[in-house]
């Protein structure tokens, strides 16, 4: 693994049952970059995101061939701390769920459980955490107010926050906006490229237009298939795959 490679993944295999969702991938991630997947639906880009972090673990008669290394370390060896690995790639769903606390104790749960302790440092925190997940303005003046009273767009930047909070290396995202509208997507996608020059993105998304716009490079999942990856200009505009081609030009998907 070259220093510039975050995620190394070798002939990775993931299966449910007798079920094979994702078959014999060879992909690398590259430290500080938004990394892009796209495909149509039942494609394998979730189960993907989810085999990162070994979300897919908890779901019985899952199993996996092949490796996926991260900083190096083979995750799925014996030994390997899931929920310190979970930390250390903080995941953001398609629907923001908020807890029903503050927004202040939104973004500080995590931190306590880590084992921050302190109100200034705490303070601190949450400052820090709003403003790169771009919600800080919004929200300073009201941050005893019901996370659950926030707009839809406000509620997925605040798991963001809180994501941000625990201090990961990597963000996943799993259509971060595929429910929100134009202003609030665009929000969330400006927090994005600032934050890439401190961690490391995967985001999966139903918006082939997002990925032009946001990642710098980009993944086409087919039927669980890898067809190719490579910069997201040369994806969009010069595909080495007639079937990305014909994914882009919306022939099917």
């Amino acid at each position: 693994m070259t220093n510039d490679i975050a995620i190394e993944v070798r002939g990775f295999s993931q299966f449910f049952g007798q079920v094979r969702k994702l078959k014999a991938l060879d992909l690398d991630v590259r430290r500080n970059e938004i990394f892009g997947i796209i495909g149509p639906a039942r494609s394998g880009k979730s189960t993907f995101l989810c085999a990162l972090n070994r979300l897919n673990d908890l779901v019985r008669g899952s199993r996996h061939e092949g490796t996926i290394r991260i900083e190096e370390r083979d995750i799925y060896e014996t030994g390997v701390d899931v929920v310190a690995l979970r930390r250390q790639l903080g995941m953001v769903f398609a629907t923001p769920v908020p807890l029903p606390r503050s927004i202040f104790e939104n973004v500080a749960f995590g931190a306590r459980r880590a084992g921050i302790r302190g109100r200034a440092r705490l303070d601190s925190l949450v400052r820090d955490s709003l403003e790169k997940g771009g919600l800080w303005e919004e929200v300073k003046d009201r941050l005893d107010t019901s996370g659950l009273k926030l707009s839809g767009g406000q509620q997925q930047r605040l798991c963001l926050a809180r994501i941000l909070a625990v201090a990961p290396e990597f963000i996943l995202l799993d259509e971060p906006t595929s429910g929100l509208d134009p202003i609030s997507t665009m929000k969330i996608e400006e927090s994005l490229r600032r934050l890439k020059k401190e961690y490391t993105i995967v985001l999966v998304t139903n918006n082939t237009k997002q990925a032009a716009r946001v990642a710098d490079r980009t993944a086409f999942f087919l039927n669980g298939e890898l067809v190719e990856v490579g910069p997201t200009a040369k994806i969009f505009t010069a595909p080495d795959d007639t079937r990305t081609d014909d994914y882009l030009r919306g022939r099917f998907g």
